[in-house]
């Protein structure tokens, strides 16, 4: 096996390749091997040999660097010495923090409530027109570009030039201001309106989303229902209140909760448009400024495992909710 340790060439890539589909096929034909003797081998032997391994991985790389973490929380900014729930403690009652959680909380309600509105209103709207895959195609584009780039694309849309502030302005916003005669603002400085203005691109990212998964669910809805619904006299408003909201019910909760997840983790967004300045930080971004910009890896750990916590109820709840929509099925 010397020739492993020799430079790379295209035969020992070759052999390389060769060695590990061998090792596929082996892997594979014992397991084909197992299932078609399950008289002689338990099932639960053919079952760790299917899922055992990827398991194992899956326990080294997510369930030991989790309880690493919650061990670290534990200790202070350089771990020589255990606080207990000290961490714990400055993250909910220092004032600091508490913005912090506020404004992680403003995210989570705002950002998937909106995507979810706006996604529905425009799936109602566009369902079964002439340009519907057009429109879709649009709304959807934004779900192709990565937080980074659509955070300094919106950067750019809120740029604020005070050298030329009442002539021509570079950020679009700012130049609409302008052109209807108001003075241009700083829309990522002054709090807590700054927040908002982050929110909504989140909101622009997730709106496509939303919409794409609600239209399917409108239109899975049987037309036996709908036509039902209208020979009772609805119409309008009044079909989309009491048949197309109770019937897309399971994937409304399926958006909600899919979004607030990822809203829980924005990261991208605040590091990108404001660094997390000016009254907008996020748990997300504070614990990765703890851990890397102020060397404070116990409360980096702390922040991290209340993230975590933040996230369970909101998988638990989805986790119910798909639970029961099987059961209707």
């Amino acid at each position: 096996m010397t020739w492993l340790l020799e430079p790379d060439t295209t035969g020992q890539k070759f052999m390389l390749m060769v060695v590990a589909v061998v090792l596929f096929a082996a892997v594979m034909g014992l397991i084909l091997f197992l299932v078609d003797r399950p008289k002689r081998i338990p099932s639960w032997v053919v079952a760790a040999g299917f899922v055992g391994v990827p398991l194992l991985f899956l326990a080294y790389g997510l369930l030991r660097p989790g309880l690493i973490t919650l061990w670290q929380s534990f200790f202070n900014r350089n771990g020589s010495e255990f606080i207990g729930f000290d961490n714990y403690v400055r993250a909910f009652t220092e004032g600091q923090f508490q913005q912090v959680l506020v404004v992680t909380a403003a995210w989570v309600i705002l950002a998937p409530l909106l995507s979810a509105v706006i996604g529905l209103g425009y799936a109602v709207l566009v369902d079964r027109t002439r340009f519907e895959k057009l429109a879709k195609a649009l709304v959807f584009v934004p779900m192709a570009i990565s937080m980074v780039g659509a955070s300094i694309i919106w950067k750019f849309v809120y740029e604020f030039r005070p050298d030329q502030a009442n002539i021509n302005q570079i950020g679009l916003l700012n130049q609409v201001l302008v052109w209807v005669g108001l003075p241009p603002q700083q829309f990522l400085i002054g709090q807590p309106w700054n927040t908002w203005f982050l929110i909504v691109v989140m909101i622009w990212i997730q709106t496509g989303f939303a919409m794409t998964v609600l239209s399917a669910a409108i239109k899975a809805i049987p037309d036996d229902i709908v036509e039902a619904a209208r020979l009772d006299g609805l119409h309008g408003m009044g079909m989309f209140r009491y048949i197309t909201v109770p019937s897309i019910r399971p994937a409304l909760v399926v958006v909600l909760t899919t979004i607030a997840m990822g809203t829980l983790k924005a990261f991208d967004i605040v590091r990108t448009m404001t660094g997390g300045q000016f009254g907008t930080q996020v748990v997300a971004n504070e614990f990765y400024t703890q851990a890397f910009r102020q060397g404070n890896q116990g409360l980096a750990a702390a922040l991290a495992v209340v993230l975590f916590v933040l996230v369970i109820p909101i998988i638990a709840y989805n986790v119910r909710q798909m639970r029961k929509s099987e059961e209707i099925r």
